[in-house]
């Protein structure tokens, strides 16, 4: 689960109960497949969805 993009990738720490308890969680990034036009060619890659709003930004 990584960004083809940008290299953004699965973050870890803990989640904090009322009583300061630590428990280990993990923070996923919204990866969607989805195909990208580079030099004419279509490409199917793996981005998150910061990177693909950006690609939508620069396009249009």
């Amino acid at each position: 689960m990584k960004c083809e993009i940008c290299g953004k990738s699965v973050q870890f720490g803990h989640n904090v109960s009322h009583s300061n308890r630590r428990t280990k969680r993990r923070w996923l990034p919204n990866i969607v497949r989805t195909s990208l036009i580079v030099n004419g060619i279509k490409k199917r890659v793996s981005m998150c969805t910061r990177c693909l709003r950006t690609q939508h930004k620069i396009a249009g």
